[in-house]
């Protein structure tokens, strides 16, 4: 190969593609750095450092994504809204590790699927404003823009290149302590009691997820009695995920490497932005003929699109088309985030123009519940109810249902400490209870309890369905 990727452009003409090659087309949520010196070192020595993520990982991805994408397994996508650098520190890293194998154990037993994991973490730094300036302290300052740009404190809001590197360190620095953890053994299916419940208190949920456990640990016993029981027990794969917003961080860490899958005697490559395995276009980004689309059009990463209620039609058949040329199955997951009111309205004729279309059954369909349904309270705190969280989920889940597709994910933000910052939920957290422990620096999160309460409807969605289709039986 010449070092270019012919694709197909959002008006149906192959056209070249470098790493680059987005430089030429317009940008929004761009950093527009004062100091060009600082940013051209900051991306040479990002250029000079090691890949985080290797092919072959991104490869498997890929292939577990066809299965979802055939309905053959579960999508599980989870973690903080903004990643700060000050979560890459062992407690932060294993809460979420712990509760994302928590909330997959129990679709495991529910939907009788394989689970895929993927965290929002270790690389998800930046998160795109509405606007560039804020009120802070009654002063007019620059909005934060998550800790890969600027900080969260006054005196810290200037761009800073320097952050790009400071970055890349912290996500090598916390996906070493996940592959640390999940070699020793910490998800171990023999011991899964060992995860844990943390803070959770509340005994119908323990008691649901002690009917998972008992359901798991009879099958591994049984396995082992059998003597087929294998290493796949023993640990997991735990792949990482951002929102691929700056452009100047993932361009210097895209690299031109051999294709897993090929021959040797072959000699193919494919460009791998090896930054994460998985990364996703956000809703603010996805204009067709912007930088964003023309730079993810060219690698070989599986890759999100974000689909809302400003989504046409028409766009998400195009944007199919233009990253996803070749039709393969797992290639782009549509996230949708419609919010509790809109779901019902807009959401079914999406699905009917992919389905109806050439990418029918080649497309992972994911819920996210949560950025639709974003409030404010008094005195401006950021919230969102959990009852209309769990909402859309289920209307999402039943309208998939109605249309013959299948829902293969959910896309949430979450931690694994006991926050307060969604309301609701059975702990029935109140306004007045958010000021306990609101720690995130952008959106609200669900706690640990939360999050399980969703990851039990939707097992009990797809018992019900296997109940139901035993029962015609």
């Amino acid at each position: 190969m010449n070092g270019t990727t012919p694709a197909s452009s959002a008006n149906g003409h192959a056209a070249e593609w470098t790493p680059d090659s987005w430089r030429s087309k317009p940008i929004k949520q761009c950093p527009d750095y004062p100091d060009k010196a600082a940013l051209a070192k900051s991306v040479s020595e990002l250029k000079r450092m090691p890949p985080i993520v290797h092919p072959t990982e991104i490869v498997r991805l890929k292939q577990h994504l066809r299965d979802v994408a055939r309905g053959e397994a579960f999508l599980l996508q989870g973690g903080d809204c903004a990643e700060l650098f000050d979560y890459c520190e062992q407690d932060a890293i294993e809460s979420k590790i712990k509760l994302l194998l928590q909330m997959s154990l129990v679709l495991i037993w529910g939907a009788d699927k394989r689970v895929v994991r993927i965290g929002r973490m270790a690389g998800q730094y930046a998160k795109p404003r509405s606007s560039p300036m804020e009120t802070l302290n009654g002063k007019l300052v620059p909005s934060f823009r998550g800790d890969i740009l600027n900080g969260f404190h006054e005196d810290e809001r200037e761009l800073d290149p320097g952050r790009l590197v400071r970055a890349y360190n912290h996500s090598s620095a916390t996906l070493n302590y996940v592959r640390a953890s999940l070699a020793s053994g910490i998800a171990d299916l023999n011991r899964p009691l060992n995860w844990g419940l943390g803070h959770v208190r509340d005994p119908e949920l323990k008691a649901k997820y002690q009917e998972a456990v008992d359901f798991l640990t009879e099958m591994v016993r049984f396995m082992g009695t059998i003597g087929a029981e294998n290493e796949k027990l023993h640990t997991v794969d735990l792949y990482t995920s951002h929102e691929g917003l700056v452009l100047e961080y993932e361009e210097p860490l895209t690299r031109h490497l051999d294709d897993p899958t090929a021959h040797p005697s072959q000699g193919k490559k494919q460009y791998y932005d090896t930054s994460a395995h998985f990364l996703w276009i956000g809703d603010r980004t996805r204009q067709l003929d912007h930088a964003h689309v023309e730079f993810f059009r060219g690698i070989a990463n599986p890759l999100g699109i974000k689909v809302g209620p400003s989504t046409p039609v028409d766009d998400l058949l195009a944007l199919l088309r233009t990253l996803n040329p070749s039709r393969e199955p797992g290639k782009i997951t549509l996230i949708t985030r419609y919010g509790a009111a809109k779901v019902a309205s807009l959401l079914p004729a999406h699905i009917r123009a992919v389905e109806d279309s050439e990418y029918a059954r080649t497309v992972v369909w994911q819920c996210d519940p949560m950025h639709g349904n974003g409030r404010s309270v008094s005195g401006g705190i950021k919230t969102r109810r959990f009852s209309d969280i769990f909402s859309e989920l289920q209307q999402t889940l039943h309208i998939h249902k109605e249309q013959g597709s299948y829902l293969g994910g959910v896309h949430l933000e979450l931690t694994g400490d006991a926050v307060t910052e969604c309301l609701g939920g059975s702990e029935g957290l109140g306004e007045d209870d958010l000021s306990t422990n609101y720690t995130s620096f952008c959106d609200p999160r669900l706690n640990e309890k939360q999050a399980l309460e969703l990851a039990f409807l939707i097992a009990d969605h797809y018992r019900c369905e296997r109940r139901q289709k035993a029962d015609k039986a």
